[in-house]
């Protein structure tokens, strides 16, 4: 199982307005950002907020978050649960890769403002330079997310 500080950087992902809580409107701006609908829509953000929101405040703090995922990676250890939809959203042409422009892009629309050379940086400590783009794997070590090699 990831430790459970290696979340955050997921959670602050999906918490689009920086209020310290995802709502449907954050789900909602995060599955929009990318590919413009989400399938299922507003049915699938209600069945992703009714398995975490275990207080029933229509919000998802952290520790509801943390656990979701920390469950959902006991079953799915290298995926470290909502990582993979975060890549496959920052993913725009679906490679398997994020290209320069596919982060640079993505942190653009979730304000975080980084440089080209930030990016550049990003790919390099990921390994994505050898090739072509940075994989889901050297994601999670960019974001120190490694469970595989927490496990």
């Amino acid at each position: 199982m990831c430790p459970s500080s290696h979340f955050r950087p997921a959670f602050d992902v999906l918490d689009a307005d920086r209020d310290g809580k995802i709502s449907r409107d954050d789900l909602r701006a995060f599955y929009s950002g990318a590919h413009g609908t989400l399938s299922g829509g507003d049915d699938l953000i209600g069945a992703m907020m009714s398995v975490a929101d275990t207080n029933k405040d229509g919000f998802v703090e952290y520790e509801e978050f943390e656990r979701v995922v920390a469950a959902n990676s006991i079953t799915k250890p290298v995926g470290c649960g909502a990582m993979e939809d975060v890549f496959r959203v920052m993913d725009k042409d679906g490679d398997g890769k994020l290209s320069h422009h596919d982060l640079k892009t993505y942190m653009a629309s979730a304000g975080f403002p980084v440089s080209d050379e930030d990016i550049n940086a990003m790919i390099r400590f990921g390994g994505g330079h050898h090739h072509g783009g940075v994989t889901f794997d050297a994601l999670l070590r960019i974001l120190s997310l490694d469970c595989a090699a927490a496990n």
